[in-house]
């Protein structure tokens, strides 16, 4: 069956936090957000379709990002959470210039609670090609902690496994000892985990990181940062009872569905799949 999107949500439904990702990565926020957040309703978007996002052009994601984000509001979200590293760097102040709705994303929650974590003020950190090429995190760093040294280091090959449900394999157990030795080697007691698909890695990692270096996740952080911009607008959801979540992807919604579960396990509801700019849904 094919049906117009805008027949999905009901207009009397109260608006949605709209959260974005290249993929199924950022339902890691979204699961921090539901913790949090429990009567706020979620649309979430991920544009597995054109996924990975990480290898390509900093213009290219920031035109993907703006897309996504006009069809969102398009939908009645209230707000937009950047739910993905590589999209936040390339497009975060032309989204909140862009659209009437609070922006909130995942670079700085996740520095801060670095920030305060580390004890010898040596911090790691993993992400995408895109995200440690932008040097990003090292800019938010300097200005929330400029005593930290912050080591950085790309991981492509970790969001590939995420995607295809890998998360324990040998293959990618001998990827995480290559790409983590340097920052072993670095004597960093802390690591943030740089792109929403890595908590979903967080046992491997831990691993081969070693019980003492503390893995920050910026997903919890995120939510708490979600809370407080909702406050302050004024736009925090008084409904009661539970909320109806969606699910949208550009890519083979039982793919989503099937790897998505690992996230939100039944919570997650339904998948559809969605053309961007084209307002249409298969289900």
């Amino acid at each position: 069956m094919v049906v117009s999107e805008s027949s999905v949500r009901d207009e009397t439904d109260p608006p949605p936090i709209g959260v974005f990702d290249s993929g199924v990565g950022g339902l890691t926020v979204v699961r921090a957000i539901v913790d949090l957040l429990p009567r706020e309703p979620i649309l979430y978007l991920g544009d597995n379709g054109r996924f990975p996002y990480g290898p390509r052009p900093v213009e290219e994601i920031r035109g993907f990002a703006l897309e996504i984000a006009e069809h969102l509001v398009a939908r009645g979200v209230k707000m937009l959470v950047v739910a993905c590293n590589s999209i936040e760097v390339a497009a975060i102040a032309d989204l909140a210039d862009a659209h009437g709705v609070p922006v909130v994303g995942v670079i700085e929650p996740g520095t801060r609670a670095a920030a305060r974590a580390t004890r010898n003020r040596r911090v790691g950190l993993i992400g995408t090609e895109a995200t440690v090429r932008s040097g990003a995190y090292e800019r938010t760093m300097d200005g929330l902690a400029p005593d930290v040294d912050l080591i950085s280091r790309a991981c492509p090959a970790f969001v590939d496994h995420v995607e295809r449900g890998d998360t324990s394999s040998d293959e990618l157990l001998g990827r995480a000892r290559e790409y983590l030795e340097p920052l072993r080697e670095a004597g960093v007691d802390t690591l943030i985990l740089g792109c929403t698909h890595y908590p979903m890695l967080s046992g491997l990692i831990q691993l081969v990181m070693g019980e003492d270096v503390v893995l920050v996740s910026s997903a919890e952080e995120t939510a708490k940062d979600v809370y407080a911009a909702l406050v302050s607008s004024n736009l925090l959801g008084r409904g009661h009872g539970a909320p109806r979540h969606e699910f949208l992807t550009t890519g083979d919604p039982d793919v989503f569905r099937r790897i998505s579960h690992h996230f939100l396990g039944p919570e997650l509801g339904g998948v559809r799949s969605t053309a961007i700019g084209v307002v249409e849904v298969a289900t």
